[in-house]
């Protein structure tokens, strides 16, 4: 019974997963912890976690694996300046010092990290290394229900990887085809995410929820795509890309791009953070994504034509880009397609789990068809009735107190139903970057201001941003074009042609707030501008409580769809704990809280109308 702890840290997203006899126990992100998005630190509140969920101390495990190796990495960057050699000095010079003084010497880094954990003996310690995209691929395979299927992994770039094809067997996990850098779809996509005035590694889903505003239509679009294609990338009919890499600067610079070269290529200005975005800026964040979803075609075809197989399952942060899965699922070249949920690289200390579990201890391999691995993502901490009381009283917080869930739930639907925003808490939270229902804010899909009234009074974040709805599984294909369950929130499909309503002519020309506001469908909240949602389906068998929550909304209003997005306000991570949970709907204007069974309305709470007291805890917390 081997009993792995997988890690993943010092880039971003860094996690703690621990399985027992290849099933997981527990899988976490650190930033949940620290309260520090998208953290790189080594995760030492994750990996606490991990071991108090299975019960057992760094000593009994039989392997402690990190989810790349760091050495091919360190060999990746000498060999990048060198071959770009003389340029690239300055960012050399900053760089190298990093990686001699922390990144390659990571081995002590770990034994480190884990002595703030507890003591152990380092001499019985195994300490062993999987490579990034085996991680990634491990990650999607071994969770899904398929004996054999193709593995496409995609991402900005691993040790020298950045996508590739395998092919998985029972146990086995053969590569056949690997993308190496600088030729990079990850990084081309994170290079418009740059250009667009968004962060790198984490504003990427803000630019594939900016496309669709992009005019399909218009000459501008094509042009962009024109121009992507002939003057930054070759792609070849494997799916694999030269990219020209005199109009970018992440092999040997400080930036991701050679800003005036692509502004000159493309017309406009590269775009300041949270400036004006402009219908040129919307076309070009079209033009990139269809450009995506073309490369991931055909390296599906691809992975096709070298396995032979009936799946594939998909794994690296492209796999994050719903509308391409959506696309891939349309074009059916394969029977089944699975997704990691937590396919970043937070994802990877699990699959760096399993690499090990299966490829190095040599585990047999025993599928459920038709059921994942990955026990609804819902594997990080759950709180009890008497963490939320004890929470309750420090905050002197009101409630009333559910003793049984259909009253609990009827109550919340109908408040959902006259258009208040519920923060809801329930059980384990998610592993991965999507709330599932666990820790989420829900409110009525069918009204108009929602969207409005979610972006800017309660996530604070751009208004333009879509929002996803959970829909009951056996009522899908009533809302939405949907042709497999999506119990993850990773496909995007059209809502169906019966609750879209009618476009004005000029509706492709309208400004972007304008075009966001036209009424577009009786589900409006949750319909996108180009009549696309990102859909998740629920059941018993992955959520009863949130299923009992849609059944009940249903029976008070006829409809069994919300909008569900995460619990948490822009630039923090998603709540973990009943405080953060309680922190939050104090400092926005959300209306109701629910932790377990446990209802919280915002106006019968002490400082109800001072939520910038909250605030300002917040972010001193």
């Amino acid at each position: 019974m081997a009993k792995i702890l997988g890690i993943s840290a010092f880039y971003h997203d860094s996690a703690a997963a621990i399985t027992v006899d290849g099933e997981i126990i527990a899988a976490v992100q650190e930033e949940r912890f620290t309260r520090e998005k998208h953290t790189a630190k080594f995760p030492i509140e994750a990996i606490k976690y991990c071991l108090e969920e299975t019960g057992l101390t760094i000593d009994e495990l039989d392997a402690i694996v990190f989810y790349d190796k760091p050495i091919l990495k360190f060999e990746r960057l000498l060999q990048t300046y060198y071959s770009f050699a003389p340029k690239g000095l300055i960012s050399f010079l900053k760089a190298i010092p990093v990686w001699i003084n922390e990144k390659l010497f990571l081995k002590k880094m770990i034994y480190d990290g884990l002595k703030e954990i507890g003591s152990y003996d380092k001499k019985s310690l195994k300490l062993l290394f999987s490579e990034h995209h085996l991680s990634h691929a491990a990650s999607s395979f071994y969770a899904s229900p398929y004996e054999e299927s193709a593995i496409l992994t995609i991402d900005g770039v691993g040790e020298w990887c950045t996508a590739s094809i395998a092919h998985g067997k029972g146990a086995n996990i053969e590569v056949k085809q690997e993308m190496n850098f600088p030729h990079s779809i990850g990084l081309l996509y994170s290079a418009f995410t740059y250009f667009l005035g968004f962060k790198v590694n984490s504003g990427e889903y803000k630019l594939m929820g900016l496309a669709p505003y992009g005019n399909p239509n218009a000459s501008e679009t094509n042009e962009f795509i024109a121009k992507i294609k002939s003057d930054l990338i070759d792609i070849k009919s494997d799916g694999s890309l030269w990219m020209d890499q005199s109009y970018f600067g992440y092999a040997t610079g400080l930036r991701m791009i050679k800003t005036a070269k692509w502004e000159k290529l493309f017309g406009v200005s590269k775009r300041k953070e949270e400036s004006e975005l402009t219908q040129s800026y919307c076309n070009l964040a079209l033009a990139i994504q269809k450009v995506t979803e073309e490369v991931v075609l055909k390296m599906a075809q691809q992975a096709k034509k070298i396995t032979g197989s009936k799946n594939i399952c998909l794994a690296g942060g492209v796999a994050l880009n719903c509308v391409a899965n959506g696309e891939l699922i349309k074009e059916n070249i394969f029977e089944n397609v699975y997704i990691q949920p937590a396919s970043g690289d937070a994802g990877g200390a699990l699959g760096a789990c399993w690499a090990i579990h299966y490829l190095y201890f040599e585990k047999e391999r025993v599928v459920s068809p038709g059921t994942d691995a990955m026990k609804g993502a819902y594997l990080g901490p759950d709180f009890v009735e008497k963490e939320i009381l004890s929470m309750s009283r420090k905050a002197k917080a009101n409630f009333i107190e559910y003793d049984n869930d259909s009253a609990l739930f009827n109550s919340v639907a109908k408040e959902l139903a006259e258009g208040k925003v519920v923060g809801w808490f329930q059980g384990r939270m998610e592993f991965g970057p999507r709330a599932l229902g666990n820790r989420s804010i829900l409110g009525d899909a069918r009204n108009e201001e929602m969207q409005k009234t979610i972006n800017l009074k309660i996530k604070f974040r751009e208004g333009y941003r879509p929002f996803a709805p959970i829909v009951l599984k056996e009522d899908a294909n009533k809302y939405f074009d949907l042709t497999q369950d999506s119990p993850y929130m990773l496909i995007v499909a059209p809502v169906s042609e019966n609750i879209r309503l009618g476009l004005p002519e000029n509706y492709y020309e309208m400004p972007l707030f304008e075009r966001l506001y036209v009424k577009r469908s009786n589900l409006q909240a949750i319909t996108h501008v180009d009549f696309s949602a990102r859909i998740q389906t629920v059941s018993n068998d992955t959520n009863e409580k949130l299923t009992g929550l849609l059944k009940a909304f249903k029976s008070v209003t006829g409809e069994s769809v919300l909008v569900n997005t995460s619990f948490n306000v822009r630039g923090e991570p998603i709540v973990c704990t009943p405080f953060d949970a309680y922190r939050c709907f104090m400092s926005t204007n959300m209306d109701i809280l629910v932790l377990n069974n446990f209802m919280y309305i915002k106006s019968e709470q002490p400082d109800a109308e001072n939520n910038e007291k909250w605030k300002v805890k917040f972010e001193r917390d």
